[in-house]
């Protein structure tokens, strides 16, 4: 794309770019996530443009692969257009009959149409999909329109527009009054404002200050912002270059761990197209206004989440934090001003400089404006990604988009904020989810995660798996992170191998509230938050582990054992085939045994049986 001289030129592309995307004419889109991509995405666009070639249907069908749509769980999704015709678990197979059936006869595929759960009723529009229906897809939704690898088809939906009201309509002073007003907060973690931040750094000394999109993303189970950059770079770019205007700086990084390579490789794209087209460098748009970004690959350790610590990855240093006292507003990367914003965050810009504060302030609640994107996983039948108004309850997420929890078990908790947040009990479903309402109830929103936990799910086990991760990915700088963790991963293994002793729960909480106190960052003093909180909402099953010498939800190996329940058994051996050990004895057609001396408690059997004929006590 040749470049663009300024604001006029910018609008009649746009213009010509969106008369050229004919709503009449048909459009297959289909997700080219990392999710779908492991699942065969690629396969179907393959199979897809060569049947297209093979009917002489080029011309006339285009087929766009687009960023993640979410309901990663039915994946590969693709989408015929007009009508949003929305068809789940796509493969390679199935293309013949989408181009000979839906696209040249309009007829509907029943087979690979979602069916609800609840009502066994298949739907047809993306929309109506209960996943879709209660989402509020502000940011995603440009996922869905277009082909991340296009600058055109950013452009073709207005991007870039709000760059061009910045620079020519709005002063830097005008920017960062409009993100005050719209109530913007950070979406990496602990949500401060995002104006405040910005007008801290602009009113900073120093000429030279920088801007660092955060894309490290290291929570377990968390895949938000990869979402954003493999779907939508570009938004990121813009945010970013606007952000730059505003507090007045010439240089940008973007922070995005290696194990992200789609990302990495759609941000590249992104960057050199928007150079290209003078929306990115030199005298953008012709404005006078230099910014560039360089894209910095983090090795994926997780304290580089950690402010401090990412900037001094990113000057070619270790990955440990500093002093809390020291403000990134003042001295940041290379001890100079610096303003640090999650890649979700710096998405949000566009939107509310095109659509206005009080447009984008409307969303959400009093103290937390707008929509936030989550990562559903673990024992919840709707895995993916899902964007709501702030405020909306748990339960909804859960439920009504979740789908509920596989199997018919009961949900137990939900772990939000990753490592450095809590587990949300039943009893507290109703909550709303915003900044405030999860902080108080011992959780946080960090950067999105959100682990689903059924009555299979052991809570002490649970917050000894945090802890353990978090030891291992302390940067060991200070003692009470390195010592403190290492000691509470012994006391947790002691209770989980039926060594736990009485005061070993009142320990956990001393314990932690000196690594409250005495941790060098937020990494470090928000790391005893599952523990306090599993012992807070489920102090019941910790007292099970070390006076019952139980593990409640059959969890624990060394606190269970495994038994067949004669009436219950069937009879039909499936137990037997699939012990690794041959602990189970027993004649076919007749009830069948364990023999708790060979039986290693992997939980095959358990797994293996339909009939709930094995117990675990």
């Amino acid at each position: 794309m040749k470049r663009i001289a300024g604001v006029k030129e910018l609008l009649a592309l746009q213009k010509q770019l969106k008369q050229a995307r004919d709503p009449h004419k048909q459009v297959i889109t289909i997700c080219g996530g990392t999710g779908c991509r492991g699942l065969g995405c690629m396969q179907v666009t393959e199979a897809l443009e060569a049947e297209l070639k093979k009917h002489n249907l080029t011309e006339k069908v285009a087929v766009r692969v687009t960023g993640c749509p979410g309901f990663c769980e039915k994946g590969p999704l693709l989408t015929v257009h007009p009508g949003s015709i929305f068809y789940k678990k796509v493969n390679a197979g199935d293309v013949s009959d989408i181009i000979l059936k839906t696209v040249l006869q309009g007829e509907i595929i029943e087979r690979l149409l979602y069916q609800d759960p609840l009502t066994a009723k298949t739907i047809v529009n993306e929309q109506e999909v209960p996943f879709y229906k209660k989402q509020r897809r502000i940011l995603l939704n440009t996922n869905d329109l277009i082909d991340p690898t296009k600058l055109e088809d950013y452009l073709a939906i207005g991007g870039y527009t709000a760059l061009a009201t910045a620079l020519f309509k709005m002063t830097p002073e005008d920017i960062i009054r409009e993100v005050k007003q719209a109530g913007l907060r950070g979406r990496g973690g602990g949500g401060f404002p995002t104006g405040t931040k910005w007008e801290q750094c602009q009113a900073a000394h120093g000429t030279e200050k920088y801007l660092i999109g955060n894309g490290d993303e290291g929570d377990p189970g968390a895949f938000m912002d990869r979402g954003i950059m493999e779907g939508n770079p570009h938004g990121i770019v813009e945010g970013m270059i606007i952000g730059a205007y505003a507090v007045g700086s010439h240089k940008g990084y973007l922070y995005v761990r290696n194990e992200y390579p789609l990302a990495i490789k759609h941000l590249g794209i992104a960057l050199e197209s928007a150079r290209e087209a003078g929306l990115l460098g030199e005298n953008i748009l012709g404005s006078g206004f230099t910014f560039d970004i360089k894209i910095n690959r983090g090795g994926g350790a997780f304290i580089c989440g950690e402010s401090s610590a990412l900037f001094a990855s990113i000057e070619g240093r270790s990955g440990e934090p500093r002093d809390k006292y020291i403000h990134a507003v003042e001295k940041g990367l290379w001890d100079k001003p610096t303003v640090l914003n999650n890649v979700e965050t710096w998405a949000n810009i566009p939107l509310i400089i095109n659509q206005g504060a009080a447009w984008y302030s409307s969303i959400g609640t009093e103290k937390s404006k707008g929509t936030k994107i989550f990562s559903l996983v673990g024992k919840i039948n709707n895995t993916g990604l899902v964007e709501v108004p702030m405020g909306m309850k748990l339960r909804e997420i859960i439920y009504d988009i979740g789908g509920g929890i596989p199997n018919g078990r009961k949900f137990k908790a939900v772990q939000t904020g990753g490592p450095s947040g809590g587990c949300i009990p039943e009893s507290l479903l109703d909550l709303p989810v915003d900044y405030d309402a999860l902080y108080e109830a011992g959780s946080m929103m960090g950067s999105g995660g959100m682990i689903v936990m059924d009555d299979r799910s052991c809570m002490v086990d649970v917050a000894k798996y945090f802890i353990t991760f978090l030891q291992e990915e302390s940067c060991g700088k200070c003692v009470p992170c390195r010592e403190g963790l290492l000691r509470m991963g012994e006391i947790f293994a002691g209770i989980c191998e039926g060594r736990g002793t009485e005061g070993d729960i009142e320990l956990l909480e001393s314990m932690s509230a000196a690594i409250i106190d005495g941790a060098l960052c937020a990494l470090g003093s928000t790391a005893p938050n599952p523990v306090l909180s599993t012992i807070r909402y489920f102090r019941d099953e910790y007292e099970a582990h070390i006076k019952d010498k139980k593990c409640p939800a059959g969890v624990c190996k060394a606190l269970i054992q495994y038994s067949i329940v004669a009436e219950e058994c069937k009879k039909c051996g499936a137990c037997k085939k699939v012990c690794p050990s041959e602990a189970i004895a027993g004649e076919p057609k007749q009830v069948h045994t364990i023999d708790p001396l060979k039986c290693i408690k992997c939980g095959a059997c358990f797994e293996a049986c339909q009939f709930d004929a094995v117990s675990i006590t």
